[in-house]
């Protein structure tokens, strides 16, 4: 199954589809419209409309009025019969690295199936603009072929997170499997006003890299090596947890 946040309409989703097939059936089921940054949401209060896409004569897939994680959990469920045995995202336009991977809807679609049991992979193009879309297909067809060749294991609560950088296909320096870098965002909002002289306010940024180790999937990408990192279901930060059990050993902390 494929499916992405940029919606049913992108040129990444198209170039994915074009990459992976002959890997075997392919279903797409993605939303109708841009879901970017919206991370694990899903649709609990309203009903999730559908329809064949671009129309019923000629269906490049199922087109729904919800979120990324909601075109999984749609996408495998009963109504299409068979479950999938891999879901593949994207070709997201913009990273996914660093902290990014929290709110991004093309990870958010791995994670779900994830955690409905199903092996996948998020891939992600590091610009906004004069895509190398080229590149970026032939990348997800070899780590797509590598996760249906089971030679990126077979963890059912993993995903891959798949950073490619933006340049030609000779270009690229190589492969490297790298962990999350830690980053945030230094944000702040400007205020203007609408017509009506009511305040609007509109966020502008960047990110801030706080981690510049070789195994950061940052590093990796702004080096020129595609970044394959591993993505768990399990988001205990163990070090914490370890040190609070000491503390509770050491203070007597708890409830009588």
């Amino acid at each position: 199954m494929l499916s992405n946040d940029d919606g049913i309409a992108a040129k990444g989703l198209r170039v994915l589809k074009e990459a992976v097939e002959g890997l075997g059936e392919l279903r797409v089921v993605a939303p109708d419209g841009e879901r970017s940054a919206i991370g694990m949401a899903i649709t609990l209060t309203k009903a999730l409309r559908a329809k064949k896409w671009p129309s019923a004569e000629e269906e490049f897939g199922l087109a729904l009025s919800g979120t990324p994680a909601d075109c999984v959990k749609v996408g495998t469920s009963e109504a299409f019969g068979e479950r999938p045995d891999w879901v593949f995202s994207g070709i997201n336009l913009g990273p996914n690295t660093g902290v990014s991977a929290l709110y991004s809807g093309t990870v958010a679609v791995a994670t779900e199936a994830a955690v409905a049991g199903i092996a996948a992979a998020a891939f992600s193009l590091d610009t906004f603009s004069n895509p190398e879309w080229e590149t970026a297909g032939r990348v997800a067809r070899l780590v797509a072929g590598w996760l249906v060749a089971g030679k990126l294991g077979g963890e059912r609560d993993t995903c891959w997170n798949v950073n490619i950088p933006n340049v030609k296909w000779e270009e690229l320096k190589g492969v490297r499997v790298t962990r999350m870098g830690a980053s945030r965002f230094l944000e702040h909002y400007e205020e203007r006003k609408d017509p009506w002289g009511n305040p609007y306010y509109w966020m502008q940024g960047e990110l801030i890299e706080l981690d510049s180790a070789e195994d950061t999937d940052l590093r990796a990408v702004r080096e020129g090596y595609v970044s394959l990192t591993p993505l768990g279901l399990d988001r205990t930060a163990e070090g914490a947890r370890r040190r609070g059990v000491e503390a509770v050993a050491r203070e007597g902390l708890g409830l009588r």
